[in-house]
């Protein structure tokens, strides 16, 4: 599973870190890094991260991203 955090869309609210820690990471206090392949190992929390977004900036998929079906 592929993900894709719109950087320009996110807010630093932090649920992903929270949620998906292995996943997400916040460097200071907005800037966010994350993993854009999964670990199969967290991909219900990746999920949930992505559905707790208050602005939907996280995009998952098997292929995610510009172009992706």
């Amino acid at each position: 599973m592929q993900i894709v955090v719109d950087l320009n869309r996110c807010q630093g609210y932090a649920q992903c870190v929270f949620l998906a820690p292995e996943v997400f990471e916040l460097h200071g206090e907005e800037s966010l890094m994350f993993t854009p392949a999964v670990p199969g190992d967290q991909l219900e929390r990746v999920r949930r991260a992505a559905a707790a977004c208050p602005v939907q900036a996280i995009l998952v998929g098997e292929r995610a991203g510009p172009g992706a079906p």
